[in-house]
């Protein structure tokens, strides 16, 4: 029983290490600072939480036809699942946003 423990653990540290989004720089944030994000509560988003970010995309007059894709969505999401606020991910350099729009995008097109 206790190898079974063990490979559960193993397997939920490593699912834990690639939830996390190493950053290519350190972000200073309100006095904060923050070299990776932890995507782990993407586990965690709800279909409330995406018609959430459909209402801010909406009222900023964006239209898109598949908003899983568009960045603005996706830095939404990424602010819920992470516990960051939106104003932090509108900081990120384009190599980073690009990260977290990939890390979003993947776990919502993912293959189970």
């Amino acid at each position: 029983m206790a190898e079974v423990t063990d490979i559960k653990k193993a397997t939920e540290a490593a699912a834990s290490k690639e939830a996390v989004i190493k950053l290519s720089r350190t972000y200073d944030f309100e006095g904060e600072k923050i070299k990776e994000i932890d995507m782990s509560g993407l586990e965690e988003i709800t279909a409330n939480d995406m018609i959430k970010a459909n209402k801010v995309l909406n009222n900023n007059g964006t239209v898109t036809v598949l908003p899983e894709t568009n960045l603005e969505y996706t830095l939404i999401i990424a602010a819920s699942a992470s516990g960051l606020p939106i104003e932090f991910f509108k900081t990120l350099v384009p190599k980073d946003a690009m990260k977290v729009k990939n890390r979003v995008t993947s776990f919502f097109f993912g293959e189970e």
